[in-house]
């Protein structure tokens, strides 16, 4: 334990919450030559930004609140992340039927033109009309459009690692205690799991701390600034059903409301999400009526009883959105909104998409009048490849032994940097222990070592979602060996103190 009132360093920027805001604004800065530091309380990605749709969109329904400017820059982010992290982004077709009480035929048609129309300069294929079968058989006609998929999570960590790989000090389990402003810099206090007390010293403050930003805020400006968030819970549900295609269904629901299902883990289907409001940041778990709510949506897709024993896992992210007056929380604007005091350096992020994280990061440097690295064309960590496609090709061919599954699995998570995982293996043996699922012993190693998971859940929710398919026992096992691993770990350059 050191001395609470002892300074342990200074940098150039502090920037508390380690979602996609918080890590897309780290590797900018660190990109630009700053000195950073990213402080989260808990692991990498594991707030709202692991508790997404897992979509990257232009978020064709916000077309309906007249969000054009939020849709067309959401249409130009979901173009950069297709060519700079093409390992993780994968475009995904959406099938769009008319429903009983819907939208009609020529409202939908004109949306998905509006949308083709924003989406200019992408690669993504144009809206279409097609022809579907109902559940009886009968013919029907119904639109298809295209967006695409990520996994949340991962791309939460991989803009950590590129920031960490330019400097960039990255500190998880660690709490922001006190915030205060002494003389022209911020002093922030800091407490880390193991009970370790540091005091960080740094002339910028901006604030991505998602659901808590409010809190933030008030501990910076010793003010109530909670009134000036809404707590929005998104819930969903993956169920264990196998998908018919590999398309995704946009469902319209009787009370206005769409709900996406969508192809997940190859035997599983997404279904989400809903918008409640709730009252603090901790209430994440989804209730009984949006349960009931997906389970009738999915229902009503795949014409069959699905009920709460095909869920695998339901899970619920809280949106910290600016509160502009909207009564229905559907309705409330995902665009971001900034509060900033630029005489003291601060600045704080409420609200904001997965999908437009790094453009959200360059402004919110701008507005500080600090200097943001170029990333429009820079491939994520992994993402420096031709194609998928060929880097599934040469993955196979020099590790014939990890097959087809696995092979799939770990070409999407590490892109190119599948090297760094499994190195010279010549045959699983040399992969160490096989935890289960193919999750093996090096693989681990890695992902503690260099992608800063502490906990089984870590690597099997938030890095993996492999935690679909393991065992109670299995999971055990895994967290034994983290948790022997873990002491004798030399820590990392970016997780010392300044």
């Amino acid at each position: 334990m050191t001395d609470a009132g002892r300074t342990y360093g200074a940098c150039d920027l502090v920037v508390v919450g380690g979602g996609i805001n918080g890590t897309a604004i780290a590797r900018a800065a660190a990109l630009a030559g700053l000195d950073v530091l990213l402080v989260e309380g808990n692991d990498l990605g594991s707030g709202t930004s692991s508790a997404s749709t897992k979509l990257v969109h232009g978020g064709l329904r916000y077309l309906e609140h007249g969000e054009f400017a939020l849709v067309r820059e959401s249409l130009r982010e979901r173009a950069i992340l297709l060519r700079t992290a093409p390992h993780l982004v994968e475009p995904l077709q959406f099938v769009l039927e008319p429903a009983p009480g819907g939208r009609p035929w020529p409202v939908l048609r004109a949306g998905l033109w509006i949308y083709d129309l924003l989406a200019i300069g992408g690669t993504l294929p144009r809206s279409r009309s097609l022809t579907v079968r109902d559940r009886a058989g009968r013919k029907r006609q119904a639109l298809a459009y295209w967006d695409a998929r990520v996994d949340d999570s991962r791309l939460v960590v991989l803009n950590a690692l590129d920031a960490a790989e330019r400097g960039a000090r990255i500190l998880v389990r660690t709490r922001v205690t006190a915030v205060d402003r002494t003389g022209n810099d911020w002093r922030v206090s800091l407490v880390d799991g193991s009970g370790l007390e540091r005091t960080i010293s740094s002339r910028f403050l901006i604030n991505a701390a998602g659901p808590w930003a409010g809190t933030v805020h008030g501990q910076a400006t010793h003010s109530d600034y909670a009134h000036q968030v809404r707590l929005v819970r998104g819930s969903h549900l993956i169920l264990r059903r196998k998908p018919a295609d590999d398309a995704a269904r946009l469902l319209q629901m009787p009370d206005g409301r769409v709900v996406f299902v969508i192809p997940y883990q190859r035997d599983f289907l997404l279904v989400g999400t809903t918008d409640i409001p709730v009252a603090r940041p901790d209430e994440r778990e989804p209730d009984p009526r949006e349960v009931a709510y997906l389970l009738a949506a999915a229902n009503s897709h795949l014409g069959e009883a699905v009920t709460e024993a095909d869920i695998v896992w339901r899970f619920g992210g809280i949106r910290a959105l600016f509160d502009d007056g909207s009564r229905d929380a559907s309705k409330i604007s995902r665009d971001y909104h900034f509060e900033v005091d630029r005489d003291r350096g601060l600045l704080s992020v409420i609200g904001g998409k997965v999908t437009t994280a790094r453009s959200l990061a360059e402004h919110a440097l701008a507005v500080l009048g600090l200097p943001a690295g170029a990333t429009r064309e820079r491939p994520l960590p992994g993402g420096n490849i031709a194609s998928f496609a060929s880097l599934l090709d040469q993955v196979r061919a020099r590790w014939p032994f990890l097959g087809a599954e696995r092979s799939l699995r770990m070409a999407r998570a590490y892109g190119s940097r599948i090297d760094a995982v499994l190195g010279k293996a010549k045959c699983a043996a040399d992969l160490g222990a096989d935890f289960g699922c193919g999750l093996s012993e090096r693989e681990v190693r890695y992902l503690c070592d260099t992608e800063w998971a502490c906990s089984a859940d870590d690597i099997l929710w938030r890095r993996t979602k492999l935690g679909l398919l393991f065992t109670q026992e299995q999971a055990g096992r895994l967290q034994s060996w983290v948790a022997g691993h873990m002491p004798a770990r030399t820590p990392r350059q970016d997780e010392t103190a300044a």
